[in-house]
């Protein structure tokens, strides 16, 4: 059976549906990482790709958009260089009413009585100026890492705009000493 096409599943039109213990045999999630590069560094600015319109972003796209991001940053800026991280998760499943075709269908098919529908994916339901993506690095690789996100947001379905913040370092005061006598 072809899948269908993504337009079909974009809109947030009936109530998000993640109750997965009433559902026999929910397909896996595509996302295979959510935070990749250097994890363990500190790293002054964060970048931010934010969708523009709620919608749903099914586990496929959002997939094909953190390979884009990562292929790019880590050929660009180098594995040590950025931490990349993706902030939404796919939890509402999405159904689909399979109809059967060819000869005999008719004598096969339900048709529209009962079409509660089989499970055929998941997708994250976002909101508007919503941050789906997060990359740190620092600014020496400040255009890099826009680039790498602006390519990523092509493969989602909601126009998206970047967000530069500067992360202020906070002074942690020294612990005193104990006093001596």
């Amino acid at each position: 059976m072809v899948r269908k096409p993504a337009k079909m599943y974009r809109s947030l039109a009936k109530k998000a549906y993640t109750r997965r213990e009433y559902m026999g045999g929910v397909p896996g999630s595509k996302i295979v990482q959510f935070e990749m590069g250097n994890l363990s560094g500190e790293f002054p600015l964060e970048i931010n790709l934010v969708v523009t319109e709620g919608c749903q972003i099914r586990h496929t796209a959002l997939e094909a958009a953190r390979i884009s991001i990562n292929r790019k940053l880590i050929k660009d800026v180098g594995r040590m260089n950025f931490h990349l991280k993706l902030r939404t998760f796919p939890h509402h499943v999405l159904r689909e009413n399979k109809q059967a075709t060819g000869a005999g269908a008719d004598r096969v098919s339900e048709g529209m009585r009962l079409a509660f529908g089989k499970a055929v994916g998941t997708a994250a339901r976002v909101a508007p100026d919503q941050r789906i993506f997060t990359c740190f690095t620092t600014p020496q690789y400040l255009e890099k890492a826009k680039d790498a996100l602006r390519h990523g947001g092509y493969k989602l379905p909601s126009p998206t705009y970047i967000t530069v913040v500067e992360k202020t370092v906070t002074e942690v005061p020294a612990e005193k000493a104990p006093a001596t006598e």
